[in-house]
């Protein structure tokens, strides 16, 4: 395997910094091209990047499709980027993929949407405490605001005790790059390089496809690219750069909690929290604190089902979804041994080839919600950020395919409980959440929406090799 260059990644992407207690992403819009340029080569030696630990702040850096062009990437080198890149999040395509209507239109949105200013670059900066972003921030004010125009600030922090506002763990089945230098994940999650990075094999074996110096005229000093490692003449734009797409997802916790307990017939208070919190570890295929449902069917607390709360598989465990049903959120983003009707060593392979390592934030106030608590003060809520070398085959497949899609598996009219129901489904469209048992299957019918869509965008998170030539187009 070719030995992954660490100190041209940038950290982000292996490392999820939950140390930094406190980030700040700030959205920007190129205003003057020159002063722009010279903010980016100045800061290209200092982004941090993967072979270095993470120390008291970390500088990270992403551009759109529009902020290439800004900065002065041709036509030509822009078309070798990829289709969902260049048209980004907002198209009627996209929006017909990733299911952005009624209150998730991007006519709505605080910011990525047609009506919003535009983003050229997202400039990410995190910091042990609010004061290390701060000075950091400072420190690149004067050239930053010479070249670009702030439109959005998304201030955020690792998630309370690692868990996302509706209570439950996050974030416990994430791949591993083989060759990163990463403990190996085990069970299925480790993932060749070429499926998160550009220049590298994936799981199909071939090289993933990367953007090229197609035309090389008046388009700055190439002499910090390298090859094309696929073997065409041209410089290499892709390479050690992968693709990030954020989301920020407003969660209405009181909703999702209330709508649990209108699904019991319990007697009292306290038989419908429990019953209300079982309801919602089948939905989404873990207990609140992430043990899973097909070791831990009946108790998130089970001393007898003390395993790896990763190391489980469906197949011979649970095939027929009385455990941890097919419909269950989990179950759906990460099929494992069970992908649709393949065989175990099918299954596992074409799992591994829709993967993304996520990288999730929490904003608002520091709430964890459950059946007994779900007001929080405020706006709550993630910015779900992700990264993948092929935005279709991952994201968005995971977002429209298994996802929205209401056909998963042997259910028919089941959108994802959590990320995948309409909020004002068309007339006759059903949204249930199916639990197969041995008898008759129980269907929770009419499911209802508790993530809303606040503004989103792809982003290109280049090598820093790649960030140098950038500032010299």
């Amino acid at each position: 395997m070719t030995p992954i260059e660490l100190s041209e990644i940038q950290a982000y992407l292996l490392n999820d910094l939950k140390e930094m207690g406190y980030s700040r992403y700030y959205l920007l819009k190129v205003k003057d091209a020159t002063a722009a340029k010279k903010l980016i080569a100045s800061i290209a030696g200092s982004i941090s990047n993967a072979a270095v630990s993470a120390q008291d702040t970390s500088l990270n850096i992403g551009f759109t499709n529009t902020g290439l062009i800004a900065l002065g990437l041709n036509e030509v080198n822009m078309h070798s980027f990829s289709r969902e890149f260049r048209e980004g999040m907002v198209t009627p395509h996209r929006q017909r993929l990733l299911g952005d209507f009624d209150s998730s239109d991007p006519s709505k949105w605080q910011w990525g949407g047609p009506a919003n200013e535009r983003v050229d670059v997202m400039l990410l900066i995190f910091g042990k405490n609010e004061s290390g972003v701060d000075n950091l921030f400072q420190q690149l004010k004067q050239e930053l605001d010479a070249g670009f125009h702030t439109v959005h600030i998304l201030n955020n922090k690792p998630l309370p005790n690692d868990r996302e506002h509706f209570g439950f763990r996050d974030g416990i089945s994430q791949p591993v790059i083989k060759g990163s230098g990463i403990k190996p994940a085990g069970n299925n999650n480790d993932i060749n390089p070429g499926e998160f990075l550009m220049g590298y094999e994936n799981e199909y074996d071939i090289f993933p496809a990367s953007p090229l110096l197609l035309d090389d005229k008046n388009q700055g000093n190439k002499e910090s690219l390298a090859a094309d490692v696929s073997g065409s003449s041209f410089k290499d734009l892709g390479r050690n750069g992968t693709y990030f797409v954020l989301r920020q997802l407003e969660q209405d916790v009181d909703g999702f909690w209330k709508f649990l307990k209108q699904q019991t017939n319990a007697p009292d208070t306290k038989t419908i929290n429990e019953e209300s919190t079982m309801l919602a570890a089948k939905m989404m295929g873990r207990w609140p604190n992430g043990a899973p449902l097909v070791t831990n069917p009946d108790n998130e607390n089970d001393p007898a089902n003390k395993s790896d709360e990763n190391n489980f598989s469906y197949y011979k465990s649970d095939p027929e979804g009385e455990k941890c049903p097919f419909g269950s959120h989990i179950r759906r983003m990460n099929p494992r041994d069970q992908f649709e009707e393949s065989p175990p060593g099918i299954s596992l392979k074409l799992t591994r080839r829709h993967r993304i390592i996520r990288r999730v934030r929490s904003y608002g106030e520091d709430f964890i919600g459950s059946a007994e608590n779900h007001k929080p003060n405020g706006e709550v809520g993630l910015l779900f950020g992700c990264f993948m070398a092929n935005i279709s085959k991952q994201f968005e497949f995971l977002q429209y395919t298994w996802g929205n899609s209401p056909k998963f598996k042997r259910l028919y009219d089941d959108p994802d409980p959590i990320i995948g129901v309409r909020e004002c489904p068309a007339a006759g469209v059903k949204q249930n959440f199916t639990i197969p048992q041995k008898t008759v299957n129980k269907v929770i019918p009419d499911l209802q929406s508790f993530v809303t869509v606040k503004g989103g965008a792809y982003f290109f998170f280049p090598s820093v090799s790649v960030l140098k030539f950038l500032g010299t187009l």
